[in-house]
């Protein structure tokens, strides 16, 4: 028996849209990460460790997950690699998104990255899009800034949902259209501000809040799906409408008929929170059973250990030379970082060339960007030049890199973005921070180079350390390698990096660095 007078029941809180290898940590330790914050269902796009390690990558997801709280479940990743304009460690064609598709807990298809190859009719998009809706399941979109007839086009290939919406027109007209819109708010992308105002008691049932990528300091310090309710009952949003766009609007779009609501019959994952405008869980229960109380778990999640995740890094000693940006004084593209948000502005400036080479400038908080494949395939390297990450001196250096998680740099001197580079090399995986030559602070991701195996508080102690380090070297970003990691996806406008080059997202295709 449980004292609850004069505290609110709420059904358990489902994510709809997540990548739960950015929050650092394998499904174990995001489970005991979510559950005391209320989380009892997920609904994951696995497609950060399928670019690493294909379906084997799923597969481990899966099995991971098998016998956790929260239920977990997946979709299956649409677009691996996302454009053929970089270098992934794994592909997964129609016939592999098929074979997911019959597992029970693969609800649907995942976001349908690549909208261009979707309104050309590209066959294999087309046939994935197609396997999915055969089977009755979900085909989840991703349409950053699409609109009109080209929209439309999108749509009509059976898309039902869009993340990526980060204006109000934008949303509206895709909401008028008969999409799903999923409001992000995560450790990067924060869009709930602009788009709430479309949430009304009409509209709400075609609205969902999710949090897309968010990591485990985050998670610790702010909270899952209970700080996104809290947020937009701040924001004015009335509390029961939040509610609802975190329990039975995601429970009826993915078709999970026996959850979403406190009624007979359903299943008895419950939330208890004395206060409905604070949102702060006292009590969760999974299936009837307590799990966590005031913010602590109950019980440990066993951790699955699978060998095949480990050594994915496979690069060896770097050349110092291919680093070098090479090319004379005059106008270059620049990636400029847009606060708040993970699309960029294409940018041309005047940099100064020294003997035919150019150079970061932090005075102008210019900075060398590096991409360089880590598969083991062809050693590419990618250079370029981004503004917004405030260095003065320093490199940071990950093997997370959206979305086929090749090596990415970003620093000031050369020496300082090898060091950062070999770094991470070293630990088979993670994140790392070089200045005087030398790895300042580091955090090792050992599976398949993206989550690691240790506790939450163990990981979010790790990313503080490397946060604070960052803004020593000069950086005013929270996170810098939340913001580093999706410099490398060449499918969110308008200016990235891979190791194949910079990346014109509008026109699909590769640029050059110099600029007519």
């Amino acid at each position: 028996v449980f004292p609850l007078a004069g505290t609110v029941l709420l059904p358990g809180f489902i994510e709809g849209h997540i990548h739960i290898e950015s929050s650092l940590m394998t499904p174990e330790g995001f489970a005991e990460a979510v559950l005391p914050r209320g989380t009892t269902t997920v609904i994951a796009d696995p497609h950060e460790i399928a670019n690493v390690l294909g379906l084997d990558g799923v597969r481990y997801m899966l099995e991971a997950s098998r016998e956790l709280a929260p239920d977990l479940y997946f979709l299956a990743p649409s677009c691996v690699p996302s454009t053929d304009l970089e270098t992934a460690g794994a592909s997964l064609g129609p016939a592999d998104v098929a074979t997911l598709l019959e597992e029970e807990r693969v609800l649907g298809l995942a976001e349908m990255m690549d909208y261009p190859g979707v309104i050309r009719g590209r066959r294999e998009n087309l046939e994935k899009i197609g396997a999915a809706r055969s089977r009755g399941k979900v085909v989840d979109g991703h349409a950053p800034g699409l609109t009109g007839e080209r929209l439309i086009a999108y749509l009509n290939a059976g898309i039902a949902t869009d993340h990526e919406c980060t204006t109000l027109e934008e949303a509206r007209e895709k909401l008028r259209l008969g999409m799903r819109i999923m409001i992000r708010e995560g450790s990067q992308a924060k869009n709930m501000a602009t788009l709430l105002p479309l949430v009304r008691p009409e509209t709400v049932r075609r609205f969902l809040l999710v949090s897309d990528d968010r990591e485990a300091h985050d998670l610790l310090r702010e909270g899952h799906l209970d700080a996104l309710l809290r947020k937009a009952i701040a924001l004015g949003l009335p509390p029961h409408l939040a509610v609802q766009m975190v329990t039975l609007n995601p429970a009826e779009y993915f078709g999970l008929r026996d959850r979403g609501a406190v009624a007979p019959g359903w299943i008895a994952d419950l939330v208890v929170v004395d206060d409905l405008d604070a949102c702060t869980p006292l009590y969760v229960f999974k299936r009837g059973r307590l799990i966590a109380r005031e913010g602590r778990l109950l019980r440990e999640m066993a951790r699955l250990r699978d060998p095949a995740t480990l050594h994915t890094v496979r690069v060896g000693r770097l050349d110092p030379e291919r680093l070098r940006m090479r090319g004379p004084a005059g106008r270059v593209r620049v990636i400029e970082l847009v606060s708040g948000q993970i699309v960029t502005r294409q940018v041309v400036l005047e940099v100064r060339g020294v003997d035919g080479e150019i150079h970061a400038d932090p005075s102008r908080d210019l900075l060398k960007l590096v991409v360089a494949e880590r598969h083991g395939k062809n050693g590419n390297v990618g250079l370029g030049l981004v503004r917004g990450f405030g260095l003065r001196h320093g490199a940071l250096a990950a093997s997370i890199a959206h979305d086929s998680h090749n090596l990415v740099a970003v620093g000031v001197e050369d020496r300082d973005i090898l060091a950062a580079l070999e770094g991470v090399i070293t630990m088979g995986g993670g994140l790392a921070v070089a200045a005087g030559g030398a790895v300042q602070a580091s955090l090792p991701l050992p599976v398949a180079g993206l989550m690691s195996p240790e506790p939450p508080a163990s990981v979010a102690a790790a990313m503080g350390r490397l946060c604070r380090q960052a803004r020593e070297l000069g950086s005013p970003l929270p996170n810098p390698f939340a913001v580093l990691s999706f410099l490398a996806l060449p499918v969110i406008p308008e200016l990235r990096l891979t190791d194949r080059g910079l990346v014109d997202v509008e026109k699909g295709e590769l640029v050059a660095l110099a600029a007519a």
